[in-house]
This record gives C-alpha cells, structure tokens and sequence, in this order.
C-alpha cells in the first residue's frame, strides 16, 4: 500500500512519514515546549528547540571547534571550511551552500513571492523574510543585547550589533585590504572591484551594486514614500531619511566629531566634515584628475565635462546639472522662502544664505586668512581677499584678454569697449 499524500499528492516513504507530511496541511503541531509553550509538528522539532533552553549544543566542528545545537546546522556550517556549494542555479548556475539558500534565489529568477503579510499585504521572497516584517507591525523585538540591552527584530542585527561595541570587523577585503564588520558589506565592496552591478532596473535597465540600492531607486519611477514622520506627516522613500528627519524635530544630533567636538544629524555628514580636517578628498575625476570631498561634488564636477544637465524645470524647462539647484530654482517661481532667521523673522530661499545672515547678529567669522589672519563670516569673500596675495586674476575680457581678479571689474571694464552702448554678454552673477 503506498504512502501518497491525498491533498498534494507528495509520495511518502512511511506511514509515519505520511503522517507527519500531513500536518504541512492541517497546520497541527501536536509537541508544546513546556518552558515556553511554542508548538512543533514534529518531535524532533521540540527536541532540538530544548536546546535554546538549556543551551546544550552536542555537535561540534572538528576544524574550528564551534558548537551546534542541530547536526543539520553543523554541515551546513562545514561548508565554510570545504568550499563546498552542492546547490546549482539551473537558470543562472549559481552556487549555493544550503538548498534553502537555492530555493530562495530561484525565486529571484521567477519573480515569485509567496509569503503574504495578513496585515499590509506586502508580499516575501522567504519565509523569515515575512517573520522579521510582521514584527514592524507588532513592534515585537525578542533579541537583546547582552552589553547595553538594546533590542532587535532580527537575530542576525543581535550578532552583527556586538561588533559596534569591540570594533571588531573580521572581514578583510583582499584587493584592498579594507575591513567590514559583516560579509554582506564585504560581498557588496568587492563589486566595487570587479565593477559587477547584478541587481538591474526593470523601468530603465540602471545597474546597482545592492539590492537594496535598487529597491529604493525603483521608488523613483513609483513614487512610493512609505516612511511617513508622526510629527509632520512628511513622507520619504527611505527609512534612513525618515530617522534624519525626526531629528530635526528633536534636535538630536547623536554624531560628533573628535576633534572639534562638532555634532552631526547623521553619520555621513560627520564623516563628510571629518574630511576638512584631514584634507581627504578620495573621489579624482578621471578626466582632469580633479579631487573632491564628497562624491556629490565629484558627480556634479563630472557634468562640467559632459554638459549633462539632467535636472529639468516644469515651469520654464530650464535646466540643471544638480537636483538642489532645481529646488533652489523652482522657489523663484514659487516665492518660497522656507528659511526663516529665528532673530528678526527674515526669510530666504537658501539655507545657506540664512546660515550667513546669521552671521551678522553673531558677528561669527569663520572664515580666517592663513596669511594675514584676516577673518571673514563669508567662504566667498575669503576666496576673494586671497587673490590679493596670490595675485591671482581669474576672470579675463572677452574683447581684450586684459584680466581681473574679481567678476564685477571685468563687466566694468567692459564699458570702455562699448563706449555706453550695451554689449550682449552675458556674466552671470558674482563679484
């Protein structure tokens, strides 16, 4: 008599295996841990949860001497140590160590989601992917830190968080020799190496380094914002802009610098600032070997080469090199001035304008000459002043070649060419 399941038709070695088989059906989970209470389909089940309890762990690797509380984990685990992948992409031919590791990548080929959240809807890949996402419902986070008691949804940000207290980062990169704290980051780094981008646009076929990167670029093309602030009900695309955000309603600035003691929102412009003491400028433009602090500044220097201006005006098409320049423009055909001087209540379309302006019921100069040790409360007008030492004279007539180190004297000095009459150039703004 043969053992086939009468649901799904899944053939059976054994009655008992049949029996147990069934239960993937009926849900019943008939074996309840009795510290607990969790529930299990099948004994063997129970019997390895036990383990958590007691925190016996009988299988041990023979190489690096690490404990395990299942036998199946403990090959698993083997595997780093062989290299051995045993679970090949029909599709792709990808390896992989474990075959659950296998199913979920294929899912990756076939676009199938089949884990559900009963609460939004939201659709997984995997089954713990769905787990860990429920607790953003439930608010549930059942890993603590042992060191500072902080708490997390996940196992896997438990294991990783120690590593912020010790500094430990036991992952090195072999090209350059750059240390990370997890694989994943390692993983994702050496792309930056090899220049593979495996996580492709299905809207503008743009490559991406991470799938995450990729996640939040399509959002560009949806429009989603699903971070919304409780506070001011302002919507973001990304939960790390979201947690920035809430700052500025708190005031909060949790990162500060070691050697000026200056606090920070968030941990990149910390990093950002560093640079301007130490000078660091790590991204070289490949065409004028050109070197900037922030790679956004890199980009935009980029466009000076190319011409690309891919920011567009809806109101008048004129176009930008640099998205904040497209904002900062859209304000003069809005009126906006959002930045608002908390001493007098005068209002300004940029924040950097305001921050100047600040200056002038401060008296605060920042800006110091290295040579005469003459201050200044503008970085332009330092600029400015230096070329009285340098002798330095940027600007040049278009007519007579004779050059000025300011932008103002050359479009005085253009008047004794045109002789009172209006010459069509244009110079922009500027001194």
């Amino acid at each position: 008599m043969g053992h086939d399941c009468p649901v799904c038709g899944k053939k059976n070695e054994s009655a008992s295996g049949l029996t147990v088989h069934l239960r993937t059906h009926t849900g019943e989970k008939p074996f309840e841990c009795k510290v607990c209470n969790k529930k299990f389909s099948q004994r063997s089940k129970l019997k390895s949860h036990l383990r958590i309890h007691t925190g016996e762990k009988p299988f041990e690797c023979m190489v690096c001497n690490k404990k395990f509380i299942e036998s199946g984990n403990l090959r698993k685990h083997l595997r780093t140590h062989t290299g051995d992948k045993p679970f090949e992409c029909t599709v792709c031919n990808k390896k992989f160590t474990q075959g659950g590791h296998l199913r979920a990548h294929l899912r990756t080929h076939t676009g199938d989601k089949p884990f559900e959240c009963t609460v939004c809807n939201k659709k997984f890949t995997q089954g713990g992917h769905i787990r860990a996402h429920l607790r953003t419902h439930t608010g549930d986070k059942p890993f603590e830190g042992t060191v500072c008691n902080k708490k997390f949804i996940q196992s896997g940000d438990l294991r990783m968080h120690p590593r912020t207290h010790t500094g430990d980062k036991p992952f090195e990169c072999t090209v350059c020799n750059k240390k990370f704290s997890q694989r994943s980051k390692l993983k994702s780094h050496l792309r930056i190496h090899t220049g593979e981008k495996p996580f492709e646009c299905m809207v503008c076929n743009k490559k991406f380094i991470e799938s995450g990167n990729l996640r939040k670029h399509l959002r560009t093309h949806t429009g989603d914002k699903p971070f919304e602030c409780t506070v001011c009900n302002k919507k973001f695309t990304q939960g790390g802009h979201l947690r920035a955000h809430l700052r500025t309603h708190t005031g909060d600035k949790p990162f500060e610098g070691t050697v000026c003691n200056k606090k920070f929102i968030q941990s990149g412009d910390l990093r950002m600032h560093l640079r301007t003491h130490t000078g660091d400028k790590p991204f070289e433009c490949t065409v004028c070997n050109k070197k900037f602090s922030q790679v956004g500044g890199h980009r935009k220097h980029l466009r000076t080469h190319t011409g690309d201006k891919p920011f567009e005006c809806t109101v008048c098409n004129k176009k930008f090199t640099a998205s904040g320049s497209l904002r900062m423009h859209l304000r003069t055909h809005t009126g906006d001035k959002p930045f608002e001087c908390t001493v007098c209540n005068k209002r300004f379309l940029h924040g950097g304008n305001l921050r100047v302006h600040l200056r002038t019921h401060t008296g605060e100069k920042p800006f110091d000459c290295t040579v005469c040790n003459k201050k200044f409360s503008e970085g332009g007008s330092l600029r400015k002043h230096l070329r009285t030492h340098t002798g330095d004279k940027p600007f040049a007539c278009m007519v007579c070649s004779k050059r000025f180190s300011r932008r103002f004297y050359v479009k005085r000095h253009l008047r004794t060419h045109t002789e009172g009459n209006e010459l069509n150039i244009q110079l922009g703004n500027g001194s």
